[in-house]
């Protein structure tokens, strides 16, 4: 009889701070599941960062001159036109209020040490649009991404560099 097992991992990393930071994680991710043993069930790969989002695509080989593949620029590209940068408090974009600054500033957070860092709702924008998890089906002891299909973690908050997480959790059997 097979048994049901869970297992879980954190992956870090240092974001540029002037840009949205991409990182290519499909093979951090069939590592992780070959550690772990499972034949047959479910990656998820998640995010706790609301500025951050985990999506799904193609690696085209080409990159730009900011380093970025093909199809990031064209990503960026075309969010930028749904949610252009943050330049000022109470311009464009609503978030944060006075009441999130004060919070901020009360807590200790980024308002009481550098206040321009909270100029990121662009970046919380599109990381919702695109999602903070995908999930994957395991067969076979593979990740069922296909040929050209590859996983990324991306921070959109190009405010500040900073250590981010990314969270793996295989299940199965």
């Amino acid at each position: 009889m097979n048994e049901f097992h869970i297992y879980h991992k954190q992956l870090t990393f240092e974001t540029q701070g002037n840009k949205a930071t991409y990182f290519e994680i499909r093979q951090d991710c069939r590592n992780f599941v070959n550690e772990t043993g499972i034949q047959n069930g479910i990656l998820v790969v998640q995010s706790p960062h609301t500025t951050c989002a985990v999506f799904f695509e193609e690696m085209v080989h080409d990159f730009d001159a900011l380093g970025d593949e093909y199809l990031q620029a064209d990503l960026n590209k075309g969010l930028n036109k749904l949610f252009p940068k943050q330049l000022a408090y109470d311009d464009d974009y609503k978030y944060p209020g006075p009441l999130h600054r004060q919070f901020s500033k009360d807590n200790g957070g980024a308002m009481a040490t550098r206040p321009a860092s909270l100029l990121n709702g662009d970046a919380h924008c599109k990381a919702t649009l695109l999602g903070s998890d995908k999930t994957f089906i395991i067969k076979n002891g593979e990740i069922l991404t296909g040929t050209y299909g590859y996983i990324y973690f991306v921070d959109y908050d190009g405010n500040r560099s900073r250590k981010r997480n990314c969270h793996l959790c295989a299940m199965g059997i």
